[in-house]
């Protein structure tokens, strides 16, 4: 998945600062909505990893079932939180 397309998908930009306080609400809830009826791993996975980025992913016992996923979802956490130290 292209997150540029997510984003204008959601939110209807790029970046999500541009939009109004309520299309981020709407678009939010349709995200949370879509990753909660998602059933392909991968995709599920992608959403949960904006859901992340946009500080609100549930928690990894709550959004994945495969021990593989919450280790998938651990390492992009780090990768991420070690992109913020450099």
């Amino acid at each position: 998945m292209d997150l540029d397309a997510l984003l204008h998908h959601y939110f209807g930009t790029s970046a999500v600062t541009d939009a109004s306080p309520a299309m981020q609400a709407a678009g939010l809830d349709r995200l949370r909505v879509d990753f909660g009826l998602e059933s392909d791993r991968s995709r599920r996975f992608a959403l949960w990893s904006l859901l992340y980025m946009l500080g609100q992913a549930p928690d990894l016992d709550v959004a994945f079932k495969e021990e593989a996923d919450r280790e998938a979802a651990r390492n992009l956490m780090d990768l991420l939180a070690a992109s913020d130290e450099g």
